[in-house]
C-alpha cells in the first residue's frame, strides 16, 4: 500500500510537466506567415500585414512584440503600430538583427515579455527563427526551464539559425541567476 502514493506523486509529476510543455500548433491565418502557437501565452510568427492585428486582438494576445527592423522588405513598422492601436492592443517594436545579434535588444525583450500587460503575447519576425530564439530566453531566463527544453520548444516553434542559437544560448547562461 505504500507504493501508491508513490506512484500517484510521479503520475502528477509526469502529467504536470506534459502540461507545461504544450505542443506547438501550427495555423494558416491570412496575413499571417508562420504562424505557430503554444497553450494560450504565446504565438511566434513570421511577417503579417497591418490588417491582420485586429485579427491578433481577436485571437486573445495582449500585445505585438516585432521584432522587424524598419529597413526589412515590407516591415510597415509605423503602419503596423497604427494598426495596432486602433485595435487596441499593445505594441513593441524591438528591431533585432539575428545576423548581428546585440544583447540590449535581447534585455529589451525580456523586460516587455516579464510585463503581465503584454501576455499573451503575439511575437513575429520575417520568418520566424527571431521571434522563436526570443521565446527560447523567455522560457529559459523568465520562466526557469532549464536550456535543454527551452530550446527544443523554440526549435519546435522555428528556431533554425545555428548562429543565432550559440548567441541565445550564451546569453542564457550569462543572465540566468
Amino acid at each position: 500500500m505504500k507504493r501508491m502514493p508513490l506512484l500517484i506523486a510521479a503520475l502528477t509529476v509526469s502529467v504536470s510537466e506534459a502540461a507545461a510543455q504544450a505542443p506547438v500548433v501550427r495555423e494558416s491565418v491570412p496575413g499571417i506567415t508562420n504562424l505557430a502557437r503554444i497553450e494560450t501565452t504565446v504565438a511566434c510568427a513570421g511577417a503579417i500585414t497591418p490588417e491582420s492585428v485586429a485579427g491578433i486582438k481577436e485571437m486573445g494576445f495582449a500585445s505585438i512584440i516585432n521584432l522587424r527592423q524598419a529597413s526589412e522588405l515590407g516591415a510597415n513598422v509605423d503602419t503596423e503600430a497604427a494598426a495596432a492601436r486602433a485595435a487596441d492592443i499593445n505594441y513593441v517594436h524591438i528591431p533585432f538583427d539575428g545576423g548581428s545579434p546585440d544583447a540590449a535588444l535581447v534585455d529589451r525583450f525580456v523586460e516587455a515579455i516579464s510585463q503581465p500587460a503584454n501576455e499573451p503575447a503575439f511575437i513575429h519576425c520575417a520568418g520566424g527563427n527571431r521571434a522563436a530564439s526570443m521565446w527560447f530566453v523567455k522560457r529559459a531566463l523568465v520562466d526557469q526551464w532549464d536550456a535543454d527544453r527551452a530550446m527544443a520548444e523554440a526549435t519546435d516553434l522555428g528556431f533554425r539559425s545555428e548562429s543565432l542559437k550559440a548567441f541565445m544560448t550564451d546569453y542564457v547562461e550569462t543572465h540566468r541567476r
